[in-house]
Parts: structure tokens; sequence; C-alpha cells
């Protein structure tokens, strides 16, 4: 049952002075919309201890004292992957029995919730050094001049594995129902790798330099990839400086720097969605779900990218600079 909410001082003494003046708990409730069972227990508790303030409330006792609630945060502060158990079998060698239960809500009453850990790229010194650069570098460039970028990534997505989620709606013995169930296979039962691109004005089609073209990018875009190798290999280079693109300088190890993320988690959602059965019934899914994101999705990153670029910079500054 939901907490009542606790009337106001003002109220349960207004409440009193009618009482006083002869009326009874019906007529009280008319005049102020209040429940006469409201109104007949403060006046109870009003001829009782003659307040109408709520009296203190002792509660359950708390079963790790000050101390032992310092060991629990001194330990979680060093370590934050410990369980409860190991927080429990600690505090248990100190001298101290409690319940997972009350490591929990020691653990909230200081503002700490359990979480996932973020996965995030392996940060060398000089990682983040020249992403912090980037994002300095580029925090007051004008939102037009993230809409001349083109932006592209490859990503991997696999027929039976962990891009497969769903929920279904049954009954407790349809559990291995077919249509209610997602297949699986070892190692994920092959994979498909993926190629794309997109701007502030939609996603690529087939071929980049048409889409550029499709997309009214105009004079003066730019084209954004990563350090992979293929993307630095001798060959790659050549081709782009034939093609006389300019190319947006770009740090290593900054996966998070680049919009496309999105729309791959977008992609991988929609996949998941339609369960392909085979590589070939994937790569079609694919094909058809990234040409039904719309453009609209595209400009809203792009229009966004200053926070990213904040949200970076803070994170630096919080965790790797001291």
């Amino acid at each position: 049952m939901a907490k009542t909410r606790e009337l106001c001082k003002d109220i349960r003494d207004k409440i009193v002075e009618l009482h006083k003046a002869g009326m009874g708990y019906r007529t009280i409730d008319k005049q102020l919309g209040e429940k006469a069972t409201t109104v007949g227990a403060i006046i109870r508790k009003w001829k009782k201890f003659k307040m109408t303030v709520n009296l203190p409330r002792s509660g359950a006792p708390c079963k790790i004292s000050p101390h032992a609630a310092s060991i629990i945060m001194r330990k979680v502060r060093d370590q934050p992957r410990t369980a409860r158990q190991d927080l429990v079998n600690d505090l248990k060698r100190a001298g101290t029995t409690v319940s997972k239960k009350n490591i929990s809500n020691t653990l909230h009453r200081h503002g700490l919730q359990s979480c996932s850990a973020r996965k995030v790229p392996l940060l060398k010194p000089v990682h983040v050094k020249v992403r912090l650069k980037f994002a300095n570098d580029h925090l007051d460039d004008p939102e037009e001049e993230w809409e001349k970028v083109m932006w592209s990534d490859e990503t991997k997505i696999e027929l039976f594995g962990l891009n497969s989620t769903c929920r279904v709606w049954r009954k407790k013995k349809d559990e291995y129902n077919p249509k209610n169930t997602i297949p699986t296979m070892k190692h994920g039962g092959g994979n498909i790798m993926l190629w794309g691109c997109f701007s502030a004005k939609g996603i690529l089609a087939n071929n980049l330099l048409p889409s550029v073209r499709a997309l009214k990018m105009g004079r003066g875009w730019v084209f954004q990839h990563d350090n992979d190798p293929k993307h630095t290999a001798r060959a790659t280079k050549e081709w782009l400086r034939k093609k006389h693109l300019k190319v947006l300088e770009w740090p290593s190890q900054s996966p998070d720097l680049n919009p496309i993320e999105n729309l791959w988690r977008e992609l991988k959602v929609r996949v998941a969605q339609r369960q392909p059965r085979n590589l070939k019934d994937l790569e079609k899914i694919c094909t058809e779900e990234w040409a039904k994101i719309p453009a609209a999705v595209c400009a809203n990153l792009v229009k966004n990218y200053r926070k990213r670029l904040i949200s970076v910079i803070a994170n630096i500054t919080l965790h790797y600079i001291t």
C-alpha cells in the first residue's frame, strides 16, 4: 500500500480548532476536504498528548555501526567490484554479523547503486592526451562544420549471439516452444562485418562518392575514419589523395567520439527484433533496416556532437587527470 501524505501542522491545528468549536468529524471532513478517519486520528492524538505534531519514531535500530559502515565504504571505494557476500564476510571477521540486505541498505544510504560496468576502450596515457586535445580543439566548432563530416566505421553482427535479445509473452509451460525461444549456436552461429557511413543529412546508400552527391554534401565535406590498419595503409591513403578527399584527423581508441556507434546500436536492436535464421537472411535484414533509419536520427546525432565532446573532457578530467 502506498504511503499517504502527511498533513502540515497548520491543517492539524485547524482540525483541532474546529473540534473545539463543537464540529463533528464529518463536518470537519467536508469543510477541509480531509478524510473523517484522518480527522479522528488527529483529534485523538491531541486529546492524549495535547499536541498535533508527529511524535518521534524510533524505527528499527541500524544493524551496522558507523565504524562497520566506514569499513564497507573504504572497501568499495578501493574495489568497486567487491561482492556483497565478501563484505558480509569482512564484517563477520571484524565481529559484526549482518545480511547482504543490510549491506545493500548501507550502500544505498551512501548514494551507491549496483550498476553494470561500462565497456570502454583501453586507454594509455598517450591516448588520453590525444583524445583530450581533439575534444578541446573542436569544442567551439560550429554545428555547421560537423554537418560537413561523413562519419564511417565497421561493426560485427552475430547471427545468434548477444545481439539477439527479446522478450516474449508466454505461459510457464511454453518456455521451449520454438516461437518463444532464440536459437543459439557455438561461437554465435557465424557473423557478418558491416561498413557504413552517415552524415547529418542521412546514411550511405551503396558507395561513398555517389552517396555524397545524393546527400548534397556540397564542397568542403570531410571524411572521417578511425586508425584501423586498413585505413592507414598506403593504398588507402593513395586512393584518398587521388580523390582529393579531406580526412578528419582522428584520435586512436575513440569509438565514443564517433556518433555512428549510436546508429550501430539502433541497427542491432532492429535486426534482433526480426530474428534472422541464417547469414544470408542476416545480411538482407541488416541492409533493409539500415535503409529505414530516419534522416532525422542522423541529424540529431550531429546536432548534439558538442555534448559528446564536453562529456569526453569531463570524464578525462575527472578520472585520468589528478
